[in-house]
């Protein structure tokens, strides 16, 4: 049977049994139990990085209530590694729950999320009161989570409870495993109430630290999340506890595809020749010291090709969750980025002190936490693939983030022009003032966040949002004459018009005559002969640009 491109199922067995294409991880499993021996693993990754379909796949494996053998026989884990298949594969209870689901505008609301998240959780589970050695007081609070009516501490020690009736009826101890576990912490801080948030934490804390901390009903756990709270205010006293982030070399290859990968599914489905797009828009993560690329955007652009849907990228990551952290940051009101987004937007790279270990609630409080933060969650990635701590070169992954950055700023610049700068250097254009024109000009420049290396259609962008802005209607690149005009300005209610043509100068000595050699070409090119009908006046401009530095020139 034919593979098929599935995009948005996490369930792992659902997507090998409708033979879905799965670019196979399984590897980590013998990784992870073989080779590290940690009691509490924690890995962080940005969002749509395969975390919860990672923690799916690991539940199908373990999970003693499962017989997994035909969904991973063709598999890494089952090919290379028979015998540890034989002693771990359907062998102990397994309790999965996902905490992506906990949030709301308050704690009230946020709480009960918890609570209908934990009723799920029992009604997978629910012939468990009933099995032998379970007791009797554990199944009494068991049937309250069920029904969603626990109280605090019950749903605090919830996990406990369940591995403990687990572990009784099984004879077993039980594998955990915790996806998004600091999802609830996330969506309290952007509601930016610190009661609320410090409510949430006290809870969360007790939630994860009761059910991973001197717990003789685990085997081991393994929880997934965005950034590594900091051990003092989540894993107080949680001993034999590895954290494993975007900087680790070790399992820096199974979140995200390699290049290697990504070739072998654009080949099954015939549409190799879309690899230097795929690579443009969706590669330049590096994790550890492994290069990757973000799965649910490559898996979405290829279903849309094979859908016909068409084949230009997309900017898939916008449509999957909020981006409130780097908006906080790029309208951050102490701290100042501008220069470094400009470096970044342009293309290179800057070099910050990174912390690994944060709390949601102080994320904005320093530019260091701000930076790591936006390298956490994949908005920036390491420049190369040296293994460092502390402090490493940044940089803008692809053009998807790039797109995302660019808006951020745009907005930004929008928001926070001077509407009295704006309002005079159109003024001074429609008085035939170029001095005046040329200084609100700059000033408004210099108050921007420039990208795309200062190229000539930066400028031309900007200056069309400022006329547009202003309730006029510009012809952008409107033919006129022997080509095409930069931009055309109509004051209708006054029946005038003003013409302007860019150039971007080379250096700042240049502007002068660029601006003339801007005049002449409105002449040579007859984009002066075609006046509209009706229209009584025109105004003919030449601006040169350098970097921040505006020169505008009147035809007199």
């Amino acid at each position: 049977m034919e593979k098929m491109v599935v995009v948005g199922n996490e369930i792992f067995d659902e997507l090998i049994k409708e033979d879905g294409y799965y670019v196979d991880k399984t590897e980590l499993i013998y990784e992870l139990v073989a080779k590290t021996r940690k009691k509490v693993s924690l890995f962080t990754r940005p969002r749509r990085f395969g975390k919860t379909l990672m923690m799916s796949m690991m539940e199908s494996f373990f999970d003693i209530r499962r017989d997994s053998r035909e969904v991973f026989r063709d598999l890494d884990v089952v090919r290379k590694h028979p015998e540890f298949c034989e002693q771990w594969m359907n062998m102990y209870p397994v309790l999965f729950i996902s905490l992506k689901d906990v949030e709301g505008l308050d704690f009230t609301t946020a709480f009960k999320k918890l609570k209908a998240v934990l009723a799920d959780v029992c009604k997978r589970f629910e012939d468990l009161p009933g099995m032998e050695g379970v007791n009797s007081a554990d199944a009494e609070i068991f049937n309250r989570l069920m029904f969603k009516t626990g109280d605090l501490e019950e749903t605090q020690n919830a996990l406990k409870t369940i591995m403990r009736m687990m572990n009784a009826a099984y004879g077993k101890p039980v594998i955990l495993l915790i996806d998004e576990y600091d999802v609830p912490l996330s969506k309290a801080e952007e509601t930016k109430n610190k009661e609320y948030y410090l409510k949430m934490l006290d809870l969360i804390r007790g939630f994860l630290s009761i059910s991973l901390k001197t717990n003789e009903y685990l085997k081991f756990a393994a929880v997934t999340g965005c950034l590594r709270i900091s051990k003092e205010s989540i894993f107080t006293g949680v001993n034999n506890f590895a954290c494993y982030s975007i900087t680790n070399r070790k399992f820096s290859e199974y979140f995200g595809f390699t290049k290697n990968e990504v070739d072998a599914m654009l080949c099954e489905f015939g549409i190799h020749d879309k690899m230097k797009l795929i690579r443009e828009w969706y590669d330049g993560y590096i994790f550890g010291n492994t290069e990757v690329f973000c799965p649910w955007d490559v898996v979405s652009y290829i279903a849309a090709v094979i859908d016909e849907e068409g084949d230009e990228p997309q900017n898939f990551w916008a449509n999957t969750s909020s981006n409130a952290i780097l908006d906080e940051f790029v309208n951050h009101r102490r701290i100042d980025a501008s220069e470094k987004f400009e470096i970044l937007l342009n293309g290179g790279t800057i070099t910050e002190e990174i912390c690994e270990e944060l709390t949601y609630d102080k994320l904005g409080d320093s530019e260091k936490n701000l930076w790591s933060v936006l390298l956490m969650t994949g908005y920036v990635t390491k420049a190369d693939k040296s293994i460092s701590r502390g402090t490493l070169k940044l940089r803008i992954p692809n053009a998807e983030i790039t797109d995302l950055f660019q808006k951020a700023v745009v907005d930004r610049f929008e928001r926070t022009l001077d509407a009295s700068d704006v309002d005079a250097f159109i003024t001074a254009m429609w008085n035939r003032d170029e001095r005046a024109a040329s200084e609100k000009l700059t000033k408004i420049l210099w108050n921007s966040i420039s990208y795309h290396d200062y190229a000539e259609n930066y400028y031309h962008g900007m200056l069309n949002g400022i006329f547009t802005a202003n309730g006029y209607t510009p012809d952008s690149n409107d033919e006129a004459g022997l080509g095409r005009l930069d931009l055309r300005v109509k004051d209708r209610a006054r029946r005038r018009v003003i013409l302007l043509e860019f150039k971007r100068s080379d250096k700042q000595a240049d502007l002068d005559a660029d601006c003339d050699e801007a005049l002449s070409q409105i002449f040579t090119n007859g984009y002066d002969s075609l006046l509209p009908e009706g229209y009584e006046e025109q105004l003919i401009y030449g601006i040169a640009f350098y970097a921040k530095v505006a020169k505008v020139k009147l035809n007199k």
